[in-house]
């Protein structure tokens, strides 16, 4: 379980195939790693991912090829920026929202602009997603805890102040740039609740 807030800032070093799977190797920044240990996970623009080697400055992970296929995995390079976020602990603070690190879908950015001192993204989203999808409420994308501020059909948008433009990689998204989409929790069992009654 994670909380949305980025702690860091990695880059992919490298990508290997293993058979049907991939192993991905990631630099690492601000001591993220010191006490974290193989087997612990960690988000990786969203995505919950387990630690299977550790160095200094470098951990690696293995991602399946469902993940791969589900997540942007599948368009991510050597070289590439990814946001970091450790587990949560139960004596954090929780400063964004639960974030499961199982992504719902891909989204799209459709349109960035500036707004004052922030960025505003207009994102698609997978249309079955949409009753998950509400003003004011929570979304995670790349791992980021974000609030939406408006829906028009399958699309949101969402303000990105200063400080999140340069803790996160949301500084490099671009149009059409894809990114992983979580839904809030706390909707998506409630639906399943509501789905069983």
């Amino acid at each position: 379980m994670f909380t949305g807030i980025i702690q860091t800032i990695g880059n992919i070093s490298r990508i290997e195939s293993k058979d049907s799977d991939s192993h991905i190797i990631f630099k690492a920044e601000k001591n993220i790693l010191d006490d974290m240990k193989i087997g612990d996970s960690i988000s990786v623009n969203g995505v919950c991912l387990s630690i299977t080697g550790k160095a200094e400055s470098t951990f690696s992970v293995d991602v399946s090829n469902e993940t791969m296929r589900l997540t942007t995995f599948s368009v991510l390079k050597v070289n590439n920026n990814v946001n970091l976020e450790k587990a949560m602990v139960l004596s954090d603070r929780i400063s964004g929202h639960f974030v499961s690190g199982h992504i719902d879908g891909i989204g799209i950015v459709k349109e960035k602009k500036k707004v004052g001192r922030s960025i505003s993204f207009l994102i698609e989203f997978p249309a079955d997603l949409k009753k998950f999808v509400s003003k004011k409420g929570s979304i995670s994308i790349d791992g980021v805890s974000l609030t939406i501020n408006s829906i028009k059909d399958n699309n949101f948008d969402v303000n990105i102040i200063p400080h999140t433009l340069s803790e996160t990689i949301m500084s490099e998204y671009k149009e059409d740039t894809k990114v992983n989409i979580e839904v809030d929790l706390i909707a998506r069992y409630l639906d399943k609740l509501i789905e069983n009654k």
